[in-house]
């Protein structure tokens, strides 16, 4: 079990969710969420993701954002590879993962998709993969930016971290 976090980039959580577009074709998505802040770090949909693109976006992701000390995954094979582990072992981030079967073990993320899944996924008709990265992005916005959550005191995860930032430099 992995303590509360307790500032930003502690303890983030990846997990794929999947949809298809209007004409059928089946498409995977990563989403990556930081535990403390609930910032949606990345939204990202194809055709077909595997380990070494999730090491793109994480590199993406970090290069902006920071480097977490923790990622919670799930046992999928995008996340058990040797490129994974030695991307993660390379940045000294350790990989917390999910026992089998045990999505509770991912909470946060499964939530989180839950939310991808009724306010986006399912409110939207996607013609094709561009209309859909499209949209995910400003969704993404919204929810990092517009969305106030009870968890973080009715803040967006934008503002959150604002006033985070301000108790830190202020002591």
């Amino acid at each position: 079990m992995i303590p509360k976090p307790t500032s930003p980039n502690e303890v983030w959580s990846m997990d794929f969710i999947f949809d298809q577009l209007s004409f059928g074709k089946r498409v995977k998505g990563l989403t990556m969420v930081d535990v403390f802040s609930k910032i949606n770090h990345a939204l990202e949909f194809d055709y077909g993701l595997n380990g070494f693109r999730v090491i793109q976006i994480l590199e993406n992701v970090c290069d902006f954002e920071g480097s977490p000390k923790v990622i919670t995954v799930d046992n999928g094979p995008e996340f058990i590879c040797l490129a994974l582990d030695k991307w993660a072992s390379q940045k000294g981030i350790k990989l917390h993962f999910s026992r089998p079967g045990k999505p509770t073990d991912n909470a946060f993320i499964e939530s989180f998709n839950g939310k991808v899944r009724d306010e986006f996924l399912n409110m939207n008709w996607f013609s094709n993969l561009e209309d859909l990265k499209v949209k995910a992005q400003a969704w993404s916005e919204e929810y990092n930016t517009e969305r106030p959550h009870s968890s973080l005191n009715m803040k967006t995860p934008k503002e959150f971290l604002e006033y985070y930032d301000k108790k830190l430099t202020a002591v």
